[in-house]
């Protein structure tokens, strides 16, 4: 196994506000509370006071989804920390980064235990959400690794229906199977499947048995916030949310313009009559408006404390969840991926309003996958690891350029030399003779300049098209890293990597995680 590290920002889509926190903490020193990719601000974010009677009643409602799992031991017991991430419950245990996202957990819960304070990772099964468009489908490969996306039979309502309690006519595993076949360890990954993915399991309950299962040996804790015994937990601060409203959003309206103002990007658009919550009635997660002291939605009209008064069937939203789940649980720690960072620069104002703490935020591990074939070739073409990640036309340009023989692109390049050192003479003597001419001859530097670049493109894809196995090699690293443009890590299910590098790449991953590094990993297996 071998790592090379890739800085986030020469990766494509790296928004300022993430660099800014992993790279220059100082910009953004006033908009989260300790630098992240630090022991020290762990061990720092974990001094604070949990309440022993809601520490009992969290132990108390997690039991049914964790029973046996020793970490719910080490949780019941008085200064113990959690280190909390969480995802949406996709097909097939959603995008791998998912699974990074876990392991990143656990292995700073083992950081912060060596350090003195115990704690145990925990995972926030994002159950509540209603886009079912955004779970019902994965994208898995082939022993070609060529792609492919599965997707479950109908939901059986088009309502915002919690996806986490959606029942899907079917799972795709004829499809995982038909997909995984050849790979040599497709038994085991469809062994995992098959037995988290039944008929009339819910898309919840499939998640969680997936991830409960390739996570035993860890300790990880699972969290259903649609429990509710959770959101009896959660009610009263929920409560104290709804009646705080209106200087709530006050408060995150300007904090907004402030990252916008600052050139950065606020994750949520919020304004007067934003809700930071919904409505769970009827099966359903119901949008709702303020307006004044009443909150509008699915045509009904509910007065502020009515509202307040049915707090514990209320779904926060994406700003405000953060806060509820550290209400629960004593975070000292989150861990999520850019986008979800970038949301606790808004939500700072509700930590300070409504909780009075916040934890230390953790970028994820990040990871793209290479087997020993996809690394040959990188070292053939002599490439870079930040060239994977361009698109298809760019990558192949990349590869054709290493295909030029040697004497061509000596000569390619003496020509543009050449006709360099020339210009500049005759520029000198123009420069003498009429300072306007010597201009003129500047844009013709240019033009030629520019002929002679394209002369060399045409030769590379010239040789491309004369070498068939490069470019198959050009198209095989391409699906490997930055399928249909996307980081192979946001893109595939994690299970067609087990099926290729077995079992034991869970622990090689987790062996790779390093607390103080917010790069991305290129790992060869």
């Amino acid at each position: 196994m071998e790592c090379t590290c890739v800085r986030q920002t020469d990766l494509p889509g790296t928004s300022k506000i993430f660099a800014d926190l992993i790279y220059h903490f100082d910009r953004v020193e006033d908009l989260y509370p300790y630098p992240p990719n630090s022991l020290e601000s762990l061990v720092a974010a974990a001094q604070f006071e949990f309440p022993a009677e809601r520490r009992a009643a969290l132990v108390a409602a997690l039991q049914p989804l964790n029973a046996g799992n020793p970490s719910l031991e080490r949780l019941a017991s008085a200064g113990t920390v959690a280190v909390v991430t969480g995802q949406q419950v996709g097909l097939f245990g959603g995008p791998a980064y998912t699974i990074y996202k876990a392991l990143t957990a656990i292995r700073l819960a083992e950081e912060l235990t060596s350090a003195g304070t115990p704690a145990v990772p925990m995972f926030w099964l994002a159950t509540e959400d209603h886009d079912f468009a955004e779970v019902n489908h994965a994208y898995v490969f082939n022993q070609d690794q060529q792609p492919s996306r599965l997707e479950t039979g109908a939901a059986p309502s088009t309502s915002p229906v919690p996806v986490g309690g959606i029942v899907p006519e079917t799972f795709p595993l004829d499809g995982l199977r038909a997909a995984l076949q050849g790979l040599p360890f497709a038994d085991e990954a469809m062994e995992l499947a098959e037995r988290a993915y039944t008929p009339g399991a819910t898309m919840g309950q499939a998640f969680a048995a997936l991830t409960r299962a390739l996570f035993a040996p860890y300790g990880l804790l699972l969290i259903d916030p649609m429990t509710q015994a959770l959101r009896e937990i959660a009610a009263p601060k929920m409560a104290e949310a709804v009646r705080r409203m209106p200087e709530l959003t006050a408060a995150l309206m300007t904090r907004s313009k402030d990252l916008v103002d600052r050139g950065y990007h606020a994750q949520v658009l919020v304004d007067k009559q934003t809700s930071l919550a919904f409505l769970l009635a009827d099966g359903q997660r119901h949008v709702l408006r303020q307006s004044g002291d009443e909150f509008h939605g699915d045509g009904r009209k509910i007065a502020r404390e009515a509202l307040a008064a049915d707090a514990a069937n209320l779904s926060p939203n994406a700003l405000l969840r953060p806060v509820l789940q550290d209400y629960m649980i004593p975070t000292a720690a989150y861990v999520g991926g850019p986008a979800e960072l970038a949301y606790f620069a808004q939500s700072q104002v509700l930590y300070k309003e409504l909780l009075g703490r916040q934890p230390v935020v953790f970028p994820r591990a990040a990871f793209t996958l290479l087997d020993q074939r996809a690394a040959k070739r990188m070292t053939r073409y002599r490439l870079q690891p930040a060239q994977l990640f361009e698109i298809e036309e760019k990558l192949q340009a990349h590869i054709a350029a290493t295909l030029i023989p040697e004497s061509l692109q000596t000569q390619l390049q003496a020509t543009t030399a050449t006709a360099g050192r020339a210009v500049e003479a005759l520029t000198a003597e123009l420069l003498a003779f009429d300072p306007s001419l010597a201009k003129a001859l500047g844009t013709s530097r240019r033009k030629i300049e520019h002929q002679l670049e394209k002369i060399r493109r045409k030769t590379a894809a010239q040789m491309l098209r004369r070498d068939e196995q490069a470019a198959r090699d050009a198209a095989m690293l391409h699906n490997v890293a930055f399928p249909e443009r996307h980081p192979q890590e946001r893109y595939y299910s994690f299970l067609p990597f087990l099926a290729k590098f077995g079992p034991s790449l869970l622990e090689d991953i987790h062996g790779a995680i390093r607390l103080e590094c917010p790069d991305h990993q290129l790992m060869t297996v």
